[in-house]
């Protein structure tokens, strides 16, 4: 029946890192590859208790388990208003199922088929999977160990490129785990607002920063801002619990938008995480834990992959997050990836988060998921792969 798929549905990007799912869940397989948070991480006692309380405190009205408001449940949305500061009202926070839905609505809310929407390069796959799904015609603009190089978009701007929107991970990105410098993020407000297109800023990964302080958001120093979060790194992405602050006039187009797609997100799972969010107390030790729980997976992996390869390996070491972005110099990791999951061990290769057919000899290395007893063993599959190569 394929015959009767769109064009749309016949063209779509499929995820190289859903796909490599497969591989992971192979018996005795060592994974660096998903950006899965440490499932230990999980506050498992703290939403049963959640669940015990959200439930018996349902008076039937405003059920968790009935149908709810497309822009989400309102304590929620007052909390993540309450996070972001300033001004932020309750009204511009929409609730999405996940930050990734957030993409979707954005991308389809901003952009007719062929609009053009710049991306930093290498970019979050799902980013690109989200903007190719709505045809837009994605411009990659490069990044360094600081993010988005945003001189050179000036001068793509200044050249006659008009963007819907710029899409940004501003704090440990995804797949480089590099933070956008505060000057960039106040240089990239006041392009959005001079050339008037948006900042999409992606920051899943803020609250697991375990070197330095945290910074002002793009939307802090601008207009032309919306600004996603998740509870999927925080809490557990089984919730399916994201969201978006949007300025208000995007606001009624991003619900009509959500209500032809799943009418809203989970109430159940909204007032679960509502009711963890907003336990103040807990939330802070619960992120003290994760902060320290990565930066010791982090040093592992950093410590490992030096001994392992000296200076064979490059990689710059993240304030936080998920991800460190290997180089290995002369080596094509698409072609390495086969003989490392031969080997017992998985990641990324770097060609998956460019359009132009770069990033051939990196890799996106996940610290999150393997104990700190397991990376050794995983950089020493690493290296019998890689050894491998020139056989």
């Amino acid at each position: 029946m394929e015959h009767l798929l769109s064009h749309r549905a016949r063209a779509a990007r499929s995820s190289v890192i859903r796909d490599l799912l497969k591989v992971v869940e192979q018996p005795g397989m060592l994974s660096m590859a998903g950006g899965l948070p440490a499932a230990e991480s999980f506050p498992v006692a703290r939403m049963r208790e959640a669940v015990d309380r959200v439930l018996g405190a349902s008076d039937g009205l405003a059920s968790p388990l009935q149908y709810g408001p497309t822009e989400g449940v309102m304590p929620l949305r007052a909390w993540v208003a309450e996070q972001m500061g300033g001004d932020t009202l309750a009204e511009q926070v929409v609730i999405t199922t996940g930050s990734q839905q957030a993409l979707d609505l954005l991308a389809h809310a901003l952009c007719d088929p062929g609009d053009p929407i710049v991306v930093e390069e290498p970019a979050y796959v799902g980013a690109l999977q989200a903007f190719d799904a709505a045809a837009a015609a994605v411009v990659a603009v490069p990044a360094d160990a600081h993010g988005l190089c945003v001189d050179l978009l000036a001068d793509r701007l200044a050249a006659g490129l008009r963007p819907r929107a710029c899409y940004v991970a501003p704090n440990f990105q995804n797949p480089t785990g590099a933070t956008l410098a505060v000057e960039r993020r106040r240089a990239l407000a006041g392009l959005a607002d001079r050339y008037d297109f948006v900042v999409i800023e992606d920051d899943p990964y803020r609250e697991l920063r375990f070197r330095g302080e945290h910074l002002p958001t793009i939307g802090s120093f601008g207009t032309n801002v919306v600004t996603l979060g998740s509870t999927s790194k925080v809490l557990a992405p089984g919730l399916r619990v994201g969201w978006m602050v949007a300025p208000a006039p995007l606001v009624p187009a991003m619900v009509r938008l959500k209500q032809s797609r799943d009418l809203h997100t989970s109430s159940l799972s909204q007032w679960l995480a509502h009711d963890v969010l907003s336990d103040a107390g807990f939330l802070a030790g619960h992120r003290r834990t994760l902060a320290a729980l990565y930066a010791e997976r982090e040093a592992s992996l950093a410590g490992a992959l030096t001994a392992e390869f000296g200076d064979r390996i490059a990689f710059d070491r993240p304030d936080g997050g998920m991800f460190l972005w290997a180089q290995l110099a002369g080596v094509d990791t698409t072609a390495l990836l086969p003989k490392a999951a031969a080997a017992g061990v998985a990641f990324v290769p770097g060609g998956a988060f460019h359009i132009d057919g770069g990033g051939t000899d990196r890799a996106r290395l996940s610290f999150a998921t393997l104990r700190a007893d397991q990376v050794d063993e995983a950089v020493r599959r690493l290296s019998t792969a890689l050894a491998a190569m020139s056989v």
